[in-house]
Protein backbone atom coordinates (compact mmCIF):
# COMPACT_ATOMS: atom_id res chain seq x y z
CA UNK A 1 0.00 0.00 0.00
CA UNK A 2 1.92 3.25 -1.37
CA UNK A 3 1.70 6.33 1.83
CA UNK A 4 -1.08 8.20 0.12
CA UNK A 5 -3.57 5.02 -0.15
CA UNK A 6 -2.74 4.47 3.96
CA UNK A 7 -3.14 8.20 4.49
CA UNK A 8 -6.43 8.55 3.12
CA UNK A 9 -7.96 5.49 4.72
CA UNK A 10 -6.41 5.81 8.00
CA UNK A 11 -5.48 9.36 8.47
CA UNK A 12 -8.79 10.99 8.59
CA UNK A 13 -7.77 12.92 5.64
CA UNK A 14 -11.10 11.77 3.68
CA UNK A 15 -12.94 13.20 6.69
CA UNK A 16 -11.67 16.30 6.50
CA UNK A 17 -11.78 16.72 2.43
CA UNK A 18 -15.59 15.69 3.34
CA UNK A 19 -15.89 18.28 5.74
CA UNK A 20 -14.44 20.90 3.65
CA UNK A 21 -16.46 19.84 0.69
CA UNK A 22 -19.82 19.90 3.02
CA UNK A 23 -18.93 23.33 3.80
CA UNK A 24 -18.07 24.47 0.65
CA UNK A 25 -21.19 22.87 -1.05
CA UNK A 26 -24.02 24.12 1.61
CA UNK A 27 -22.04 27.63 0.90
CA UNK A 28 -22.37 27.59 -2.52
CA UNK A 29 -25.77 26.93 -1.89
CA UNK A 30 -26.67 29.83 0.54
CA UNK A 31 -25.01 32.33 -2.13
CA UNK A 32 -26.43 31.71 -4.80
CA UNK A 33 -30.10 31.54 -3.22
CA UNK A 34 -29.40 34.50 -1.48
CA UNK A 35 -28.28 36.44 -4.38
CA UNK A 36 -30.40 35.18 -6.63
CA UNK A 37 -33.71 36.41 -3.84
CA UNK A 38 -31.94 39.78 -3.76
CA UNK A 39 -31.53 39.97 -7.44
CA UNK A 40 -35.43 38.65 -7.87
CA UNK A 41 -36.84 41.06 -5.12
CA UNK A 42 -34.83 43.88 -6.68
CA UNK A 43 -35.86 43.11 -10.00
CA UNK A 44 -40.24 43.45 -8.72
CA UNK A 45 -39.15 46.98 -8.18
CA UNK A 46 -37.33 47.98 -11.36
CA UNK A 47 -36.13 46.80 -14.40
CA UNK A 48 -33.05 49.19 -15.01
CA UNK A 49 -30.04 46.60 -15.11
CA UNK A 50 -27.45 48.41 -13.53
CA UNK A 51 -29.79 48.65 -10.56
CA UNK A 52 -29.85 44.97 -10.56
CA UNK A 53 -26.36 44.61 -11.47
CA UNK A 54 -25.47 46.78 -8.11
CA UNK A 55 -27.94 44.89 -6.07
CA UNK A 56 -26.33 41.42 -6.86
CA UNK A 57 -22.96 42.65 -6.62
CA UNK A 58 -23.60 44.05 -2.90
CA UNK A 59 -25.23 41.07 -2.23
CA UNK A 60 -22.46 38.61 -3.64
CA UNK A 61 -19.89 40.48 -1.48
CA UNK A 62 -22.19 41.25 1.63
CA UNK A 63 -22.55 37.00 1.67
CA UNK A 64 -19.28 36.56 0.74
CA UNK A 65 -17.89 38.68 3.56
CA UNK A 66 -20.32 36.99 5.89
CA UNK A 67 -19.44 33.41 5.53
CA UNK A 68 -15.67 34.28 5.41
CA UNK A 69 -16.52 35.97 9.33
CA UNK A 70 -18.79 33.22 10.51
CA UNK A 71 -16.11 30.45 9.06
CA UNK A 72 -13.30 32.65 10.68
CA UNK A 73 -15.34 32.33 14.42
CA UNK A 74 -16.33 29.09 14.13
CA UNK A 75 -12.76 27.79 13.69
CA UNK A 76 -11.30 29.96 16.17
CA UNK A 77 -13.93 28.90 18.75
CA UNK A 78 -13.15 25.23 17.48
CA UNK A 79 -9.38 25.82 18.36
CA UNK A 80 -10.25 27.46 21.48
CA UNK A 81 -12.13 24.63 22.66
CA UNK A 82 -9.37 21.98 22.24
CA UNK A 83 -6.94 23.85 23.73
CA UNK A 84 -9.09 24.18 26.65
CA UNK A 85 -10.12 20.18 26.49
CA UNK A 86 -5.88 19.48 25.93
CA UNK A 87 -5.85 22.26 29.57
CA UNK A 88 -7.55 19.83 31.30
CA UNK A 89 -6.58 16.90 30.59
CA UNK A 90 -3.26 17.62 31.17
CA UNK A 91 -4.11 18.98 34.41
CA UNK A 92 -5.67 15.88 34.83
CA UNK A 93 -2.62 13.92 33.77
CA UNK A 94 -0.68 15.39 36.31
CA UNK A 95 -2.49 15.32 39.41
CA UNK A 96 -4.50 11.84 38.57
CA UNK A 97 -2.00 9.90 36.62
CA UNK A 98 -3.52 6.49 37.45
CA UNK A 99 -6.97 7.50 37.11
CA UNK A 100 -5.96 8.98 34.04
CA UNK A 101 -4.14 5.39 32.78
CA UNK A 102 -7.18 3.30 34.41
CA UNK A 103 -9.63 5.54 32.02
CA UNK A 104 -6.93 5.16 28.77
CA UNK A 105 -7.38 1.49 29.85
CA UNK A 106 -11.43 1.30 29.70
CA UNK A 107 -11.62 3.47 26.64
CA UNK A 108 -9.15 0.70 24.95
CA UNK A 109 -10.78 -1.74 26.20
CA UNK A 110 -14.81 -0.42 24.92
CA UNK A 111 -12.69 -0.26 21.39
CA UNK A 112 -12.29 -4.47 21.49
CA UNK A 113 -9.10 -4.99 23.26
CA UNK A 114 -8.55 -7.39 25.86
CA UNK A 115 -8.21 -6.28 29.69
CA UNK A 116 -4.91 -7.58 29.83
CA UNK A 117 -4.14 -5.58 26.69
CA UNK A 118 -5.76 -2.72 26.81
CA UNK A 119 -3.77 -1.98 30.03
CA UNK A 120 -0.38 -2.75 28.30
CA UNK A 121 -1.17 -0.62 25.72
CA UNK A 122 -2.50 2.46 27.77
CA UNK A 123 1.01 2.24 29.85
CA UNK A 124 3.28 1.74 26.29
CA UNK A 125 0.87 4.81 24.79
CA UNK A 126 0.97 6.83 28.45
CA UNK A 127 4.99 6.26 28.13
CA UNK A 128 5.74 7.98 24.88
CA UNK A 129 3.26 10.34 25.09
CA UNK A 130 0.45 10.81 27.72
CA UNK A 131 -1.22 14.15 26.07
CA UNK A 132 -1.11 12.77 23.24
CA UNK A 133 -2.76 9.37 23.93
CA UNK A 134 -5.73 10.64 26.02
CA UNK A 135 -6.00 13.22 23.09
CA UNK A 136 -6.55 10.76 20.01
CA UNK A 137 -8.03 8.38 22.57
CA UNK A 138 -10.55 10.30 24.67
CA UNK A 139 -10.88 13.40 22.77
CA UNK A 140 -10.51 12.23 19.54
Amino acid sequence: MTEATHDEAHGGALGTRLNWLRAAVLGANDGIVSTAGLVVGVAGATGDRSTLLTAGLAGLLAGSMSMAAGEYVSVSTQRDSEKAALAVEKRELREQPEAELAELTDLLEERGLSREVAREAAEQLTERDALRAHARVELG
